[in-house]
């Protein structure tokens, strides 16, 4: 019997922790709501390998197996955690349908092996339509892009001033793609020993404060690795600001046969899935929870009433930033109105209900619906 993969590094743990079967102002103007580059819905850097009686046979099982856990990877990416049971209902698919290309970043061979690290493009129409089929909720925009600072934290407390592997391990994961991208900074020689222990502590105010100024950002998180080698455990902390606000998280991970670097690259996936999950969550509940996000898609037609440009700059980026909203076209413009058109979950009740929440008042007047801000 011939040796198949044992086992994926880091970016493919994302994949075999998710419990289901996949097998191999004037003229017009369109706004892609999901996400113009839809990034989401690609898979960077993921690596595959196998081994068959041959190279050519290796290589072909390896990127029929990578392709089925590259969609896994994505399906785990854009669906809430408390929707992954309806993912065990959807049998087998094949994924190749839905890859749109693939890109080779490293190959490599032998006479019966075959490993390589891959960026796999799929089809966003075609996994949202897979999913709207199947009955299961999801969200495919990304968060605002935040900074992530990893750290080690050695014996003792003392702050190390190299992340080391624990840095590179945030490199190589697909932080730029992912619901909630990251941008990974390597720690400021300014920021010191107090900071971070403040921030631990409680002294959010004066730690975010110093840390925004370093790194030129509103949105920036530690994450913190010490190694406990006496009792065998790998401790992670994220602390800071998010997307969804302030974060002050932290687990512990079990380091097998004396493997940190392993323990690491485990513990860094599930912190990314963390940070998405926090991002999922809030567009859930901005959108009126799971439910409404997975009603049929269907037009809506706006009219949108504003008392100025300025006005309708914000209310127009509003609109077109809603979780769920697709196909956002400005038809025309003028000096007090907008007419506007969209697909949304549920329609035009759906979309009044979730815009009801951000302080809008939407009226059905037969054909159209009037929109305006509630003062």
């Amino acid at each position: 019997m011939m040796a198949r993969h044992i086992r994926y590094p880091a970016a493919a743990i994302v994949a075999a922790l998710v419990v289901v079967s996949i097998t191999a102002a004037g003229g017009m103007q369109t706004i892609q709501a999901a996400g113009a580059d839809q990034k989401a819905f690609r898979i960077a850097n993921f690596p595959i390998e196998a081994q068959a009686a041959n190279a050519v046979a290796a290589k072909k099982e390896a990127i029929a197996d990578g392709q089925s856990a590259a969609l896994r990877s994505l399906l785990k990416r854009i669906v809430p955690v408390s929707a992954y049971g309806r993912l065990r209902q959807m049998g087998d698919v094949e994924a190749a349908q839905f890859v749109e290309g693939i890109s080779v970043r490293r190959e490599q061979n032998s006479a019966t092996e075959y490993f390589a690290s891959l960026d796999f493009r799929f089809s966003a129409d075609g996994v949202r339509d897979l999913l709207r089929q199947r009955g299961v909720p999801f969200i495919d925009r990304q968060a605002p892009q935040a900074t992530l600072v990893p750290v080690v934290v050695a014996t003792g407390g003392t702050i190390q001033p190299k992340a080391g592997s624990w840095g590179k391990i945030w490199n190589s994961l697909d932080v730029a793609n992912s619901l909630a991208p990251l941008n990974v900074a390597g720690l400021r020689p300014s920021i010191h020993q107090d900071v971070l222990t403040g921030l631990a502590e409680g002294d959010d105010a004066r730690g975010m404060r110093i840390l925004t100024a370093e790194y030129g950002a509103s949105r920036v998180m530690i994450a913190s690795a010490e190694v406990d080698s006496t009792a065998k455990r790998l401790k992670v902390s994220v602390i800071g600001r998010d997307a969804i606000g302030p974060i002050n998280w932290s687990r512990a991970y079990r380091i097998y046969d004396g493997d940190s670097a392993y323990a690491m690259e485990l513990a860094a996936v599930v912190t990314l899935g963390v940070l998405e999950g926090r991002w999922k969550a809030a567009q859930a509940r901005q959108s009126g929870g799971l439910a409404a996000l997975t009603q049929p898609e269907s037009g809506v037609r706006l009219e949108v009433v504003f008392s100025g440009a300025r006005d309708w700059y914000r209310m127009e980026n509003e609109l077109s930033s809603v979780s769920g909203v697709r196909d956002f076209r400005v038809n025309a413009v003028s000096a007090r109105s907008a007419d506007v058109s969209m697909t949304y979950p549920g329609g035009g009740p759906g979309l009044a209900d979730v815009l009801a929440r951000q302080g809008y008042q939407m009226t059905d007047s037969g054909g159209y619906w009037v929109v305006r801000q509630r003062y």
